[in-house]
């Protein structure tokens, strides 16, 4: 992993720290097994536990370097960045939007982003944690501030990988709807796999089930954003969420998670002889 890190207006110590983590790297790792490998060592440090949720020890750890190691990561990622690139292209271009929300949006690169794309359009990052790094980052942009309350209805709500660090991502979900005007965007990006020890185990359901709670939270789902892992979703009301139907069917879907992942090994080549013989008759 090459980050050129030395010239950054960085105080010591987060320097410090950097170096630390860069010593601690295995080197027969690709650099996004190493950045992985890097957060779930200081997620350990900190006595963090994906089951048994500590949260003043896993606030310390979302305030930790390794988030800022994790943004310089992603801005050199190609992957990472080709995500971006299309979520943002897709904002810049829908008209009128003219205000975001970035839910989460922690170092700012997507925000960023956005605004060298449409300078008139206004970006809020909502960040519990943000680095001095990323504030730093954002201040040649009068259009892009970092909030810690939401207070206001925004054109397009943005959420990348977020839903899956969350105790109760389906109420989490619902805020960020509540936050967006009617016939309002929401882009939502989820990574509901095991991939680091702070992706809690608890959501991991809804990797099959998360488009089925949007329309009952009452979105229509636009489609896949092409080029992206994110997938877009249209406001249709703001009718309060029915939680007893929600719960009740969130019960279900943690109950037939376990069932699906045993059968997904006999289930995906039945699946993949299915759409062979209708592709080919």
């Amino acid at each position: 992993m090459n980050m050129n890190y030395s010239d950054l207006n960085l105080n010591q110590a987060v320097k410090n720290e950097i170096l630390r983590l860069l010593g601690s790297i295995d080197h027969n790792k690709d650099d996004l097994e190493a950045i992985c490998q890097l957060m779930d060592m200081v997620w350990d440090e900190y006595g963090c536990n994906n089951k048994k949720l500590n949260w003043g020890n896993i606030d310390k750890f979302y305030s930790h370097p390794v988030w800022l190691l994790n943004g310089l990561f992603i801005e050199q990622h190609a992957l990472s960045m080709q995500h971006r690139n299309e979520i943002s292209d897709w904002i810049a271009t829908k008209l009128p939007i003219s205000k975001i929300l970035d839910y989460g949006g922690g170092f700012g690169t997507l925000a960023r982003l956005t605004a060298d794309k449409n300078s008139y359009l206004l970006v809020d990052i909502y960040e519990p944690h943000p680095s001095d790094y990323s504030k730093q980052k954002i201040s040649d942009y009068p259009q892009i501030q970092f909030i810690s309350n939401i207070k206001e209805k925004y054109d397009v709500l943005v959420s990348t990988d977020v839903l899956e660090h969350v105790p109760d991502p389906l109420k989490t979900f619902e805020k960020m709807i509540l936050s967006v005007k009617g016939s309002g965007y929401l882009i939502i990006a989820n990574n509901f796999f095991p991939v680091i020890k702070c992706h809690l185990p608890q959501t991991f359901h809804l990797r099959y089930t998360f488009n089925v709670f949007a329309k009952l939270m009452g979105l229509v789902i636009v489609g896949p954003l092409e080029g992206s892992h994110a997938t877009i979703f249209r406001k249709n009301n703001d009718k309060p969420v029915n939680w007893h139907v929600v719960r009740l069917l969130e019960k279900v879907s943690k109950g037939l998670f376990p069932m699906i992942e045993f059968l997904k090994p006999v289930l995906r080549p039945i699946y993949k002889l299915v759409k062979h013989a209708n592709t080919t008759s």
